[in-house]
């Protein structure tokens, strides 16, 4: 029979649970070195994990700086395609000024066209014109050669005509200083001093008047200063001019003047006029006296 402990229990039973306890402390200790392999296994794993929770950290604020940055970007990104959309219209608005500055332009090169091409009318126009200028410059010429020949020959009709007209008027103051004494003898009773002169009467020191007849006679006692003027043809304005010199004569002689003008041919008018002015007038044909009252 099996022996028994101080406990109670048999040998074997207690060499079982020996056994039993010893296998058991066994795998503890086997467990306890195994565990304490995990415990440093889970000890790196935690500092990794610390580590991957600091580089987390790390990242996340990289991430949250990314996204901000991201945030930024897309901000920018929204500002520059405003931006681009502005110059996008910007450059629609140019290409249509463009459009318009081209078309201007070739508006501006039609009317360039038009312009040079009424330019070269007009210089065939300033040619023609030249030309005829020309033309017109050597007609002038011509004519100038022309007017200079008839001025000429005008000059030597006038001093033709002058020669004719000084033999015509000297012609008829000849004749009525010869007939003047007898027709104022006759028709006023007047006695001639000395026979009746064409002469220079002197107006100031150096300085003459021409007289056609001139002479002293008495005329009802008193001593008169006789002065005529013969013309062609007697005009008003002769008169008037008449005057002038009696006027200016008897302010020289300082006595009375007997105004004559002897005349071919005057209008009642003008006969009238120098009446009113007291001047006798005389036709030519009345110089010619009878022989019998010579």
């Amino acid at each position: 029979m099996p022996q028994s402990t101080g406990q109670g229990l048999n040998s074997e039973l207690y060499k079982t649970i020996v056994a039993i306890v010893d296998d058991r402390v066994r795998e503890i200790r086997v467990t306890r070195e195994e565990f304490d392999g995990l415990k440093q296994v889970v000890q790196e794993l935690a500092q990794a994990q610390a580590r991957t929770e600091r580089r987390l950290d790390r990242l996340t604020e990289k991430v949250e700086e990314l996204a901000l940055a991201q945030a930024r970007t897309e901000e920018r990104v929204e500002e520059l395609a405003q931006a681009q959309a502005r110059t996008e219209a910007r450059v629609e608005e140019l290409a249509e000024a463009q459009a318009r500055t081209e078309a201007r332009v070739e508006e501006l090169a039609e009317a360039q066209a038009r312009t040079e091409a009424r330019v070269e009318e007009l210089a065939k126009a300033q040619a023609r014109t030249e030309a005829r200028l020309e033309e017109l410059a050597e007609a002038q010429k011509q004519t100038e050669i022309k007017l200079a020949t008839l001025t000429d020959e005008h000059r030597k009709t006038r001093e033709m005509l002058g020669g004719l007209a000084h033999t015509v008027g000297y012609r008829l103051e000849d004749e009525a200083i010869w007939a003047l004494p007898h027709l104022l003898a006759r028709d006023f009773g007047m006695t001639i001093e000395a026979p009746l002169v064409r002469t220079f009467l002197e107006t100031a020191p150096h300085r003459y008047i021409e007289v056609n007849i001139w002479g002293y006679g008495r005329l009802e006692g008193r001593r008169t200063a006789i002065l005529g003027e013969a013309k062609s043809q007697l005009k008003k304005r002769d008169v008037d001019s008449f005057v002038k010199t009696v006027a200016k004569v008897r302010k020289i002689v300082g006595t009375d003047v007997f105004a004559v003008l002897v005349t071919y041919q005057a209008s009642p008018q003008v006969k009238q006029a120098a009446a009113e002015k007291g001047i006798q007038v005389y036709l030519s044909y009345e110089l010619r006296l009878p022989q019998a009252s010579l």
